[in-house]
């Protein structure tokens, strides 16, 4: 299966929701994911990131 053909999955932070299909990215979506779970997972996801790269600075 290609690429562009593939479910993708976004997550809506202005809704908190999971949107599901080929959508532009904009500022309230996170992604694309490859699955639900990890759209779900995206501001844990996104927040671990930020505290290893803040540890990352302050090494630094």
């Amino acid at each position: 299966m290609s690429d562009d053909t593939r479910e993708q999955y976004w997550f809506n932070t202005k809704t908190q929701q999971v949107d599901v299909g080929h959508l532009k990215p904009g500022a309230t979506l996170m992604g694309p994911y490859a699955s639900r779970a990890e759209a779900e997972a995206a501001l844990e996801t996104a927040r671990r990131r930020t505290e290893a790269w803040d540890r990352q600075d302050a090494d630094d």
